[in-house]
């Protein structure tokens, strides 16, 4: 051996295990070697004491204090290229250099194994004084061997003096890396070249060397990072770059074990392993940064609809500018949370999926919440009176029975400030949110909520704007004077031109996805005027039997206008929107006592959940016979309903 130790030379190794192995065992020895042997002591000085010593143990302690020596920091003498420096007897030159390739290196170290293990096995037979250092088994003197070289391989990669850690600080300045950064990207490479050179080694006397080796090089580790998680409140830059460094090398531990054991066994070693629970300290920082942007979302929101004139931006993009920040503010948002690049579960991608789908669901509500209420764009509807033949037809004013609900100046400014463009530019912003292209729609059900309320939100513009034309844009020539003094003095025909303005108005500003639902807003809103005229008109509007011919030919005006020769809403659409209206015309044409007798009937048939033989109900029918001039329906009218006549 001390001829190896002085030329390295691997085939004089080889031949001292050899050697050793003819040593015979105590049981294999006869009576007269045992004898011998026994007899055979020396006294060996150690430090200021003498020990006596047996014969093998003279010349194998020295050995295996060696061998332990190598071992016990086999990541330093078996590198991956090992060099000796060999002394040679030549007077020029004192030290020849030998170096051994990594595989010779790790033959070295496999030779020197057993030559400390052979050793071990011949000691164990010794007395008692020589084995009070000598581990039980062969295992734990691996694991002995394990334990100190990884410490020693820690030490010098994380810099336990002080010239090492400042080094690594020096380093970590240069590349804006945090130390424990570095720390953990080196401790990684030392695991992964200690499970490929030096664990195939000692997994022959240890099967489970690698998780040893992989569960301290984590303790350690962990002791180092464990003052940086404690103190971990808030997302920085120096958390960015440690924890996605740490949760790989742990995963990386959890995968080497797994790899060497089976399922149950490698469970077990990894609940004993004291894990960095990165995952949940990083969701809760993340957390705590996301609760912060979506509330800095929710003020930008807030700002750009108080700040939004609702104008378009160009001819192309008929939108606001408001969806524009609140588009930019999103976005930016969801860059800045991709790149956080730190370990999370998908309850953090969760939450911020959420938060965004509540950023366009209070979007929606503040611009409905800035609209006019739909029932003060239509006029109070007049007190029900019946017919006055001597006096004509005239309001019936009476204090207590007028509706005090007029428009209050304030609403009458707003609506005017809304005009119908201006809608359309709402219903476009709305329209293109939230952006299914957006990094931030991960899945397809990512923003149910927003949409619901985007939609509902447009169906109210939609419907207010039809009722805006109808009811205040075009209250003077519709409501207020139709059908007056007669059917036959002002047609509906007249109002074909107004309403094909109004209608160019909204097909010029509106995107095409959302032009058939504008449109039948306003048909929806046409046919509830051509509804408030004939029903709740007033004491000026009369109608007999024969208007009903007249009214059927408007109502087909009004329907061909909205189809528009194929070119407008489809067929079906206005022929459902239209049945109500022409049922209710279809009655007008019923004689007085037809109507006076289902009138009658169909209070009984309500209260039983059917209709009249008419099909229609008693305020509709009672309507009727409020506007019909003859003295029947008026007589009626005020025997069983008391309703007053027009004054004069």
């Amino acid at each position: 051996m001390h001829l190896f130790v002085a030329t390295s030379e691997q085939g004089i190794l080889r031949h001292a295990i050899e050697q050793l192995n003819k040593i015979p065992l105590k049981e294999q020895r006869g009576p007269q070697e045992r004898l011998h042997l026994k007899n055979l002591h020396c006294r060996v000085e150690v430090g200021d004491e003498i020990q006596d010593l047996t014969f093998l143990q003279s010349f194998l302690l020295p050995i295996q204090k060696w061998a332990h020596k190598q071992l016990s920091d086999y990541h330093l003498q078996f590198a991956e290229y090992l060099i000796y420096f060999v002394a040679t007897h030549t007077p020029w030159e004192k030290y020849s250099i030998i170096v051994i390739s990594k595989a010779n290196g790790s033959m070295f170290m496999e030779d020197i194994v057993t030559v400390a293990m052979v050793i071990r096995r011949l000691l164990l037979e010794e007395p008692e004084l020589a084995m009070q250092s000598i581990s039980v088994t062969d295992s734990e003197q691996i694991e002995s061997f394990i334990s100190s070289s990884i410490r020693s391989a820690f030490a010098r990669v994380g810099g336990i003096n002080n010239q090492t850690l400042q080094a690594v600080e020096r380093t970590s300045n240069t590349v804006h890396e945090h130390p424990l950064g570095l720390l953990v990207e080196d401790t990684k490479k030392l695991l992964r070249r200690d499970a490929t050179m030096f664990m195939p080694i000692l997994s022959q006397r240890h099967p489970q060397a690698v998780v040893v080796s992989a569960s301290l090089l984590h303790r350690l580790y962990g002791n180092k990072l464990k003052p940086f998680l404690d103190g971990a409140e808030h997302l920085t830059e120096d958390i960015v770059s440690v924890f996605p460094a740490a949760d790989s090398f742990e995963k990386y531990v959890i995968s080497l074990i797994t790899s060497v054991c089976e399922e149950e066994t490698a469970r077990a070693y990894c609940r004993k392993l004291n894990q960095y629970q990165i995952d949940t300290i990083s969701a809760t920082l993340v957390m705590r940064w996301l609760n912060s942007q979506l509330g800095r979302i929710s003020g930008w929101v807030e700002r750009a609809v108080q700040q939004e004139r609702w104008d378009p931006i160009s001819p192309q993009q008929r939108h606001g500018s408001s969806i524009v920040e609140v588009y930019r503010i999103v976005e930016e948002t969801v860059d800045q949370f991709y790149a956080l690049n730190v370990p999370m579960r998908s309850d953090e991608l969760n939450s911020l999926v959420r938060g965004i789908d509540n950023a366009f669901q209070v979007y929606a509500h503040l611009v409905t919440d800035t609209l006019a209420n739909k029932e003060d764009l239509v006029p109070p509807v007049p007190i029900l009176t019946r017919y006055k033949k001597e006096s004509g037809i005239k309001a019936f004013v009476k204090k207590e029975l007028m509706d005090p609900r007029v428009p209050d100046e304030r609403k009458s400014t707003e609506i005017n400030i809304l005009t119908t463009p201006k809608l359309c530019v709402q219903l476009n912003t709305l329209h293109g949110c939230p952006d299914e292209k957006s990094r931030s729609s991960t899945k397809k059900d990512a923003f149910d909520g927003s949409r619901r309320d985007i939609n509902a939100a447009i169906d109210q513009i939609c419907e207010l704007t039809g009722t805006k034309i109808v009811f205040w844009d075009l209250r003077e020539p519709f409501i207020d004077n139709l059908y007056k003094p007669s059917i036959s003095h002002a047609r509906l025909e007249a109002l074909i031109e107004p309403l094909d303005l109004a209608l160019n108005q909204l097909c010029d500003i509106i995107v095409e996805p959302l032009r058939d639902r504008v449109v039948t807003g306003l048909l929806q809103a046409s046919l509830d005027g051509l509804s408030r005229v004939i029903l709740d008109g007033g004491p000026s509007r009369v109608f007999c039997t024969n208007d009903a011919k007249l009214l059927e030919e408007d109502l087909e005006v009004l329907k061909e206008f909205f189809i528009s020769g194929g070119d407008g809403l489809p067929r079906g659409v206005v022929e459902n929107q239209v049945a109500r209206v022409r049922h209710v015309i279809k009655l007008m044409g019923y004689e007085t006592r037809e109507l006076i007798e289902d009138l009658k009937s169909a209070s009984e048939l309500e209260m039983q959940g059917s209709r009249s033989k008419l099909g229609a109900d008693t305020k509709t029918l009672l309507r009727i016979l409020c506007h019909r001039s003859d003295s029947e329906a008026s007589q009626f009218l005020k025997k069983q309903f008391k309703i007053p006549r027009s004054a004069a």
